[in-house]
């Protein structure tokens, strides 16, 4: 998704979710195609901007090292960092790639400013020496902390730029998955931490943008910490794509997820797939398909629960469009108050399964 910069430096800003202890964070090089090193790793708290709060930008170490090496393909977890880290606050992750070349892996939409800037300034508190900004993540594709309380663990969202949260507000945490972390924050249910696994144009069965869900699954869901239970809100990529993939080409997509979720001893909830009509790429047979797959969603015995987003966005007026006062302009992604309402459908005691 882009080339490596030697000698730069990223300043990246990630919303926590759940509050909790021993944050350790996961770097990648997944799709590098040589050796990625990263040097002067710090974690902190951010003030404004490219500014961290006096006091907590801290060193994060890898199997004791201030320099980790990540081979081609492969991801690394730095140690543990002593001391908690709130709920929803800005998490600020500094590093520098001292040789970085080929393929950056990163991602791309974030809905978030960071920063940049060139030489090793990780370690400073002020946003002096990060003059230049990005809209994207480099390098980093989680966090992770021990909780405060004992639950059951995390809900990790799989989809795509709705998850991603295209056309919800920059840099005010207003994807749906930040609402549903803010609701389970205080609603006292066994599931509580949110992750975002969501990349914009993301098919569940063809690699496009991002490897396709079935082919991330296990990297980018099931390996991750703490998970209880996968959130799979995703399939209108494939639908509008016209390279005729039908309701059953879907649903056993569906449903290999289902299973090798279930197997890795995991909950698994779907979404059905919302109104599209009015997006350039809608025509009756898509939408054909959708309807057949939402009725599969709606009743399947392999879905541990469904939250029915088709529901929630549907004009009552024509029900194969997105309802205007959620429309965030293109007929197909959902504004603010679109993404609060998608939230606000998901019942947290149903996160939870029997497995």
């Amino acid at each position: 998704m882009g080339e490596g910069t030697a000698g730069r430096g990223y300043r990246l800003v990630v919303r926590t979710s759940l509050g909790g202890s021993d944050l350790r964070v996961r770097f990648t090089n997944a799709f590098g195609d040589r050796p990625l090193t990263l040097d002067g790793v710090h974690a902190g708290l951010r003030s404004q901007g490219a500014a961290l709060r006096p006091g907590t930008n801290r060193p994060l170490t890898f199997g004791g090292a201030r320099t980790v090496t990540v081979p081609a393909g492969a991801v690394a977890w730095s140690d543990p960092l002593p001391g908690r880290i709130p709920a929803g606050t800005d998490l600020v992750i500094s590093l520098h790639t001292p040789d970085a070349a080929g393929p950056a892996t990163g991602h791309w939409m974030a809905m978030q400013t960071s920063y940049t800037g060139r030489g090793a300034h990780t370690a400073e508190e002020s946003g002096a020496n990060w003059a230049q900004t990005t809209s994207s993540w480099w390098y980093i594709d989680s966090v992770a902390v021990r909780a405060d309380h004992a639950v059951p663990g995390a809900v990790v969202a799989l989809g795509d730029s709705i998850t991603d949260g295209w056309q919800s507000t920059t840099d005010l945490n207003r994807r749906w998955t930040d609402y549903l972390a803010r609701r389970l924050g205080t609603a006292g249910t066994a599931v509580r931490g949110v992750a975002n696994e969501g990349i914009s144009g993301n098919k569940i069965l063809a690699d496009g943008a991002g490897q396709a869900a079935l082919q991330r699954l296990d990297r980018d869901v099931l390996a991750q910490p703490g998970v209880r239970t996968v959130f799979l809100f995703e399939g209108v990529n494939d639908l509008k794509a016209h390279t005729g993939v039908t309701a059953a080409d879907l649903i056993a997509g569906y449903l290999q997820i289902a299973r090798r979720t279930h197997a890795a001893g995991r909950c698994v909830v779907a979404a059905t797939v919302g109104p599209f009509k009015g997006w350039s790429e809608w025509d009756p047979a898509a939408e054909a398909v959708r309807q057949e797959v939402n009725r599969f969603l709606r009743s399947s015995a392999e879905i541990d629960a469904v939250t029915d987003f088709d529901r929630i966005l549907r004009s009552p007026h024509d029900p194969e469009r997105i309802q205007p006062f959620f429309d965030g302009g293109d007929h197909l992604h959902p504004n603010d108050k679109g993404m609060q309402a998608l939230a606000d459908a998901v019942d947290p005691d149903r996160l939870d399964c029997a497995r």
